[in-house]
């Protein structure tokens, strides 16, 4: 059917209309939502801000410490290195400050011989009978005497000086309180005194001021 000039003007705006109104539909979202058929919906947040179906992270530990103990270096064993053991030691030491305490523990009352009964099993015969007779000289036993001389006496270790095969040298402090008829009052020395080892038992063999002996 021909349309007239009119008709095809008017069918012309119409197809405008039509053509217009879909692009609209297609392009502009405010359009398709006013009419209830929005574009599909993005994924809500979650309550942290992030879509809720991203991943969440894994959490990762820090590596635990797992480094071996350390274990400290024992204590090396002298008495391997050396020709007496820790016992033998002891017993010298013990030995040797009995000796020092009865070697200056006396009284004007006494003999020789109850003098050095003390020292007996602390010491050799020979030295035992050496101060016996240093006990009994003359001049030395009458000052006692006189004087009315009691003495008492404690001894300490100081050092090891020196020590061989069977022999210990210690460095000794002999402390004496010596009463008399003039009062009483303390005296200090030091005593070099030698232990040796006859048949496993210690026995004191000699004995020497600190500075003049026994090196």
């Amino acid at each position: 059917m021909d349309l007239s000039p009119r008709q095809r003007v008017l069918a012309f705006v119409v197809i405008v209309v039509l053509l217009g109104g879909t692009g609209a539909y297609l392009l502009i979202p405010g359009v398709r939502s006013a009419l209830g058929q929005g574009s599909p919906a993005s994924p809500r947040p979650s309550a942290s801000g992030h879509p809720s179906n991203r991943a969440a992270p894994v959490p990762t530990s820090a590596p635990s410490s797992s480094a071996a103990p350390t274990t400290a270096p024992s204590a090396p064993n002298i008495y391997a290195w050396l020709p007496f053991s820790q016992s033998d030691l002891a017993k010298a030491a013990g030995v040797t400050e009995a000796f020092g305490a009865a070697y200056d523990t006396f009284s004007y009352r006494e003999s020789a011989a109850a003098y050095v009964a003390p020292m007996r099993d602390l010491a050799t015969t020979e030295l035992t009978s050496s101060l016996a007779r240093g006990y009994s000289t003359l001049g030395v036993a009458s000052q006692r005497t006189k004087q009315k001389q009691v003495s008492t006496a404690t001894a300490v270790i100081n050092s090891l000086r020196s020590f061989g095969a069977s022999s210990l040298i210690f460095v000794v402090t002999i402390n004496q309180r010596l009463h008399t008829t003039q009062g009483s009052s303390p005296d200090s020395s030091q005593w070099a005194i030698t232990v040796v080892n006859n048949a496993g038992t210690w026995l004191v063999n000699d004995i020497e001021p600190a500075q003049a002996g026994n090196t």
